[in-house]
Parts: structure tokens; C-alpha cells; sequence
């Protein structure tokens, strides 16, 4: 088990290369780059030259890689190129934020998801699961911003009872009943649009299951319907649902633009928004590679996830 793990993350790391280069390569082809946000065409060619020279656009190509490179090994993901800010601490005090925001709505939603679609499964064409298929599909037709935006008019506008924007109100930074009024609307149109995919991908797995041989086996040799659920089916549904699980990874850093900017939390959402906007390639390089990143580590976290719960799967890679 140890050799197949080592193997798969020794073959993770290609692909970190290839998704850096991929990245500076873009950064580089875009028709407006770093010194055109910092210059104007009034500037003399002199000071423009002053200002490549100072961040380091007067080098080769490579040698701008590699330096951006052993900067981001190394912790340094440089400044910003409008405010002029470290991004390594732009990032460290707005990271927390978008995890905490993110990773309770997923947790609770997959696991509401397991249970729901677990139910359905178990009871395919009945009242039951035709309900819960049926708010499913709903859920997974409305937008997330939508929610957001319906969140925003009835319990902040119409009813007054939540606040609509930020994390905390001007002067109780430190109060966790103000955080906790802030949290429940952007919480909650996370919370629903996480919910009917997963609820969606559990019920199939779960249909999945019961069609196998195992279960008519099982049936046949007297197993009541709660023994085959609990004792067979879970553990095999288990499987297809830590694929879902891995995956989630890069969602702590990306997976909540959207809501992040309706709601003005100060996660990283708003933070990639503006720099897109500001065209600070600086920090759009490496909100990309780290939401790259995460996605390679959520694979792997998933195939070493994968040969935990069935070591057989060790055989095929």
C-alpha cells in the first residue's frame, strides 16, 4: 500500500510543473500584462523601463519562471501590482475566511446528501424517492446566485433579520453572535446549491448497489432490508462518494466566488475578482496554480482514499 501511494504522488508532481508553466504561459500571452496596470502612455519610455526593471519584466522569459517559481516554493508569492501588498498576507488572512465559510456548507450538505439520497435509493419510484429526486433537479436548476440574491431581498431587505453584506459589523469584530447573523445567508445559498448534486450522486450510487447480485443474495438468505442497507450497501456506496470528497479540495479555495461577492465576505473570491478586474496577474497566477494544485492533491487524496477503504484497487494502478 505504502509503494502504490508513493507512486501516485511522485506522479503528481509532473503535473504541478505542467500546470505552472501552463499558467505563466497564459499570464504572458494576454494582450495586456503587469506593466500596462502600472503605466501610462503619457510615461516616458524611461520610467517605464525603471518600472520593468524593478519587478523584474526586463528578464528572459525563463528566468521570470523560474524566479516566480522558487518564490512560490519557498512561500513568496510576491506583491501585489495596485496595492502593493504581500499576497502571501492578503491570502493567509483571507483563506480562513473562504474555509470557514465553505467547509461547514459541505460537510453538512453531504452529509444531509448521504442520508437523503441513501433513502431514495433504497425506495427507487416511490413517493419518497420521486420527492427528493424531484426537489433535486429544482435545486440544481436554480442558480446560486439567485438563491443569494433571494436570501438577500427576503431576510435582509423585507424582514430586516440578517445583515446583508461582510462578516462582522464595524466594531464587533470580536462578537461570534455578529459573525453567526453575517454567516447564515451566505452559509445557506451554499449549503442549497451543494446539496441536490450530491443528494443526486448518492441516490444513483445507491440504485447502483441494490442492482448488483449481492443484494438478491443477500435477499435470498432471509436478510432483512436494514441488514443489506447497513451492513452491504453503505460500505460499497462508500467508494463512489469519496471520489466527490477529494474533489471537494480546491473548492476551499475557489468554490464560493460567486456568493462570496453578492455577500461582500472577505474571502478569496472578492479578492480574484478585483485582481481580474485590476489586471494584477501577480495574484491571479497564484489563486490558479493553488486552485490548480488542489485539484491534482484531491485526486490523489481520493486514489490514497480509495486503497485505504478497498486495498484492491492498489492492483490496478
Amino acid at each position: 500500500m505504502a509503494k502504490y501511494i508513493i507512486k501516485r504522488t511522485l506522479a503528481a508532481i509532473p503535473m504541478v510543473l505542467i500546470i505552472t508553466v501552463i499558467c505563466f504561459t497564459l499570464m504572458n500571452l494576454a494582450p495586456y500584462d503587469a506593466i500596462d496596470a502600472m503605466t501610462s502612455p503619457k510615461m516616458p519610455p524611461e520610467t517605464v523601463a525603471l518600472i520593468k526593471a524593478k519587478y523584474g519584466y526586463d528578464q528572459p522569459v525563463y528566468i521570470q519562471y523560474l524566479r516566480w517559481v522558487d518564490g512560490m516554493l519557498n512561500g513568496n508569492f510576491g506583491y501585489s501590482i495596485v496595492t502593493h501588498q504581500s499576497i502571501s498576507t492578503d491570502l493567509a488572512v483571507r483563506l480562513p475566511n473562504t474555509i470557514k465559510l465553505i467547509l461547514p456548507a459541505y460537510l453538512l450538505s453531504y452529509a444531509l446528501a448521504i442520508v437523503l439520497g441513501l433513502l431514495a435509493g433504497s425506495h427507487k419510484n416511490r413517493w419518497v424517492d420521486k420527492l427528493i429526486d424531484g426537489l433535486s433537479a429544482v435545486g440544481i436548476a436554480l442558480p446560486t446566485f439567485w438563491v443569494a440574491m433571494l436570501l438577500i431581498y427576503f431576510l435582509g431587505y423585507r424582514l430586516k433579520l440578517l445583515p446583508i453584506v461582510g462578516m462582522h459589523t464595524i466594531g464587533k469584530e470580536g462578537s461570534v453572535g455578529d459573525f453567526f447573523k453575517h454567516f447564515i445567508m451566505p452559509f445557506s445559498a451554499l449549503f442549497l446549491s451543494f446539496l441536490p448534486d450530491a443528494v443526486r450522486y448518492v441516490r444513483s450510487s445507491t440504485i447502483t448497489q441494490y442492482s448488483e447480485d449481492y443484494v438478491l443474495v443477500q435477499q435470498a438468505f432471509g436478510a432483512s432490508k436494514a441488514e443489506i442497507m447497513f451492513k452491504h450497501v453503505c460500505k460499497n456506496v462508500l467508494l463512489p462518494i469519496i471520489t466527490k470528497l477529494g474533489m471537494a479540495l480546491p473548492m476551499l479555495v475557489t468554490g464560493a466566488i460567486i456568493t462570496e461577492t453578492i455577500f461582500g465576505w472577505p474571502g478569496v473570491g472578492p479578492y480574484f475578482v478585483k485582481a481580474i478586474q485590476g489586471m494584477d496577474y501577480p495574484i491571479v497566477m497564484v489563486i490558479l496554480v493553488l486552485s490548480s494544485v488542489l485539484v491534482i492533491l484531491g485526486n490523489l487524496l481520493s486514489d490514497i482514499l480509495y486503497c485505504l477503504t478497498d486495498p484492491r484497487i492498489k492492483d490496478l494502478g
